[in-house]
């Protein structure tokens, strides 16, 4: 295990700028972190462990890059960034680097815009799910754009969180007639006539799939509230005192098991395709881990030359799309997959959408508020919006504070999180308003891109959501996209999920294993988040109480693995006697505390504050506004763990000593 050393947060400001000039330049990055220190997850430390050091673990996993060497002039030292936070590269830089990070999370949001066609009802639609897809884009650049002038301000990546739907397409198995249509009509004679026109039944299944879209819009909305108002009011630090590891690694871990029944019906169509798609993605990101790819480049003070670069692993799963995609297009060319539309093989054509799809879709499209009508309401939605909406501020935490050491920044301050769980919240509006069937989140592969390229610009990121606002207008290149195989997607899948699942299970490495507690809590949470909902699949008339809303909401509530699952993993953590060390909870609520010694920072706390007027900023109100820094207190002891801030803000407010809260 490699040595780590702490910092005193006293040092942040006195230390930092002194000491930059003393590191010594080295030739190979460790991990994918650009710090002088690494982690070995098989063996934690005593005590130590915190969501910061799991969460940056969890990033470099999901990168899949284990090593980096890049070659460089004599003056560049590997250990320093090329662009820091508050630097702007050159405009043709900027919009490379921005759009490199674009392409990352693409896949992702395509995969989201179809999985939202499918709750929808609407999965032959090729043109709603074009828009969905814009929509989403829209939204990603938006959110991102606000996350990274307003927000955290940490170079971070706002996108689709597939949380939001997995819980809903576990609930459609338990409504298989969700999606049917009742038309009753009366011919010439008086007669009742089953005989509706083809144009007829499209039009209805549309205002099918607009009321459910509505539905999730209005979940969305309310649960953005929720969320804002947990970041404004610094909520968070009361919830990290009763929420931990036991309780949230459950919960995500049956998003996993559950995403197992929308996979196969991607999978399904062709399973060579799938397996092949899955196997180049593998190849690519973790067999060929440590092959250095050769690339060409142009530096105007050495010329031509060829640098190494993991860029098979950096884009493994969006190559190995593109790749069976042109397989797919041989073997449709060549007879290999069904012409007929009633099989479950055709959507493996790559001409089984692509007409549809761009004949009935416009050159532009424009995502404004209320495009698919007013919000409505629904609590099958809600319930599970709102599980997703706190798993994703508990999990944007740790990335914030990965985020400031891939960027050699100091940890966030209290203020800063606060903000950012803020901002999410207002993102999550924001889907709703434009049109998003999912909300957003902080995507941890993006900040792993940051310690790969040593590009931690906020402007990269900007120029990213501009990029990818700009996408979203286009909508024939959103029709091309839709119309991946569904194989290919299946695969692309598969390797998602998989990663998932693994990155959900190193969330437990500040935990105990060795304890029988935590185990029994564990696995009983487990099974009753995948006996209920299948109780309530397989014997959905034992749930009658005479009321059909009723019966419905409670359907709902039951069918949901994420609802039964966590109610029981919270209710058992917390009654059941343990230590919070045993429980993992004391390390996540030290999340602030780093190992990263102060002459590594290469920015100070400063990059944190909001550009404000002087006169605005000392204010002395701010500190009752749990989002803004406290005037009165120095930079230096600004940084400290969210449960104690939270603590002492609402002891402000109420007047009584913290220890009685």
């Amino acid at each position: 295990m490699t040595e780590m050393t702490e910092v005193d947060n006293g040092e942040i400001n006195a230390g930092f700028h002194e000491e930059q000039e003393k590191r010594k330049t080295s030739v190979v990055l460790p991990a994918i972190t650009v710090r002088k220190v690494s982690y070995d997850p098989e063996i934690p430390e005593n005590g130590s462990s915190t969501k910061f050091r799991n969460t940056e673990a969890r990033i470099r996993r999901s990168s899949g890059i284990p090593e980096i060497q890049i070659e460089h002039d004599e003056e560049d030292d590997p250990s320093k960034l090329l662009y820091k936070i508050s630097e702007t590269p050159k405009f043709h830089l900027l919009l490379l680097f921005g759009l490199q990070q674009a392409l990352l999370s693409l896949a992702t949001s395509l995969l989201f815009a179809i999985m939202g066609a499918q709750v929808v009802c609407a999965e032959d639609d090729a043109e709603l799910k074009a828009q969905l897809l814009g929509s989403i884009l829209f939204v990603n650049g938006l959110s991102t754009l606000i996350m990274v002038t307003v927000g955290s301000r940490l170079p971070l990546y706002q996108g689709a969180y597939g949380s939001y739907l997995i819980p809903l397409l576990t609930l459609a198995a338990i409504q298989p007639d969700r999606c049917n249509i009742h038309v009753a009509s009366f011919n010439t004679t008086g007669n009742l006539s089953q005989t509706v026109t083809e144009e007829a039944m499209k039009i209805l299944k549309k205002e099918l799939a607009t009321g459910k879209l509505q539905e999730l819009h209005g979940g969305l909305m309310i649960v953005g509230v929720i969320h804002a108002l947990i970041g404004a009011t610094g909520l968070i630090g009361l919830l990290l005192r009763f929420i931990g590891p036991v309780t949230i690694v459950p919960t995500i871990l049956l998003l996993g098991v559950y995403f197992a029944e929308p996979v196969l019906g991607f999978a399904a169509r062709s399973w060579p395709i799938t397996l092949f798609t899955a196997a180049v993605a593998f190849i690519l990101a973790f067999y060929l881990a440590k092959v250095l790819m050769p690339i060409p480049v142009w530096t105007p003070k050495k010329g031509c030359r060829i640098i190494r670069y993991p860029l098979h692993q950096v884009y493994a799963i969006l190559i190995a799309i593109v790749i069976s995609w042109i397989v797919s297009l041989i073997v449709t060319e060549a007879g290999g997959f069904t012409d007929n539309p009633k099989d479950k093989g055709y959507l493996a054509r790559t001409d089984a959408t692509i007409n549809q799809a761009l004949d009935s879709s416009d050159w532009f499209f424009f995502p404004y508020p209320g495009f698919h009508g007013a919000p409505k309401y629904d609590t099958a939605v809600l319930v599970a919006f709102l599980i997703a909406t706190f798993i994703s501020i508990l999990d944007s935490i740790g990335d914030y504070y990965a985020c400031a050491a891939m960027s050699h920044v100091p940890p966030p301050p209290t203020h800063a999180v606060n903000r950012g769980i803020f901002a999410e919240g207002i993102c999550t509006i924001l889907s709703g308003v434009f049109g998003s069937p999912v909300g957003t989140t902080t995507y941890g592969p993006n900040i792993g891109a940051i310690g790969v390229t040593r590009v931690a610009s906020r402007s990269v990121f900007i120029a990213l959501a501009v990029i990818y606002m700009v996408l979203s207008v286009l909508g024939k290149l959103s029709a091309i996209f839709i119309s991946i195989p569904y194989p290919v997607l299946g695969g692309a899948l598969i390797v998602m999920a998989g990663m998932f699942n693994g990155v959900t299970l190193s969330n437990l490495q500040p935990v105990d294993l060795s304890s029988s507690r935590n185990l029994a809590v564990m696995g009983t949470a487990l099974m009753v988040g995948l006996v209920v909902p299948l109780w309530v699949k397989t014997y959905p008339e034992d749930i009658d109480t005479g009321n059909i809303d009723v019966d419905f909401i409670l359907k709902g509530l039951l069918g949901n693995p994420n609802f039964s699952g966590s109610v029981i993993a919270c209710f058992l953590d917390n009654t059941i006697p343990g230590t919070k060390k045993e429980r993992g909870i004391a390390a996540w609520q030290n999340t602030e505390h780093s190992e990263t010694k102060a002459s590594e920072y290469e920015e100070g706390p400063e990059v944190y504050e909001i550009p404000l007027p002087a006169r605005v900023k000392s204010w002395s109100g701010w500190k009752y506004v749990p989002f803004m820094p406290d005037p009165e207190v120095p930079d230096r002891n600004r940084s400290q763990s969210l449960s104690s801030d939270w603590s002492r803000r609402k002891s402000y407010q109420i007047s009584v000593p913290n220890g009685m809260i």
